[in-house]
């Protein structure tokens, strides 16, 4: 995860996804829209820093609230286990913003006329949504 867009006391900023823990909601080279500083509920995807590495910027959906912070968790059940379940609770502090949208660049190469890019905007850009059931399915285990 990049976090290449963020002025200092911006609001909103782009990162890009590099790798596969958020698939399907997420994938590889997504750019995403972070709202800085955004209130964060149950369900919401947000970037945060890395509870043991602090350098290295992740993002996840936010499962629940727990005593000293937030269980987070990929979406992608196959990929490598990067979430609460190897490094526990992130702490509030740790938390950057919420995901607002997400895109995917046009290919490199690709004719830009009204239609390639009205096609683009339909398939590629996409308001990241809060997953409600993520608490409860989690209880549910």
């Amino acid at each position: 995860m990049t976090d290449q867009g963020r002025e200092p006391g911006a609001l909103f900023g782009v990162a890009e996804v590099t790798g596969l823990s958020m698939v399907p909601a997420l994938r590889h080279r997504d750019q995403l829209l972070v709202h800085y500083g955004a209130q964060l509920r149950p369900g919401d995807v947000a970037l945060l820093r890395h509870p043991l590495q602090q350098d290295l910027i992740i993002v996840k959906r936010l499962v629940e609230r727990r005593d000293g912070g937030w269980w987070v968790l990929g979406d992608n059940p196959d990929a490598e286990v990067v979430d609460s379940r190897a490094f526990g609770v992130v702490p509030g502090e740790l938390l950057l913003g919420r995901v607002r949208g997400r895109y995917r660049p046009i290919r490199a190469g690709r004719q830009r006329s009204a239609g390639v890019v009205l096609s683009w905007l339909v398939s590629a850009v996409r308001p990241v949504l809060t997953d409600r059931s993520v608490s409860r399915r989690l209880r549910a285990r």
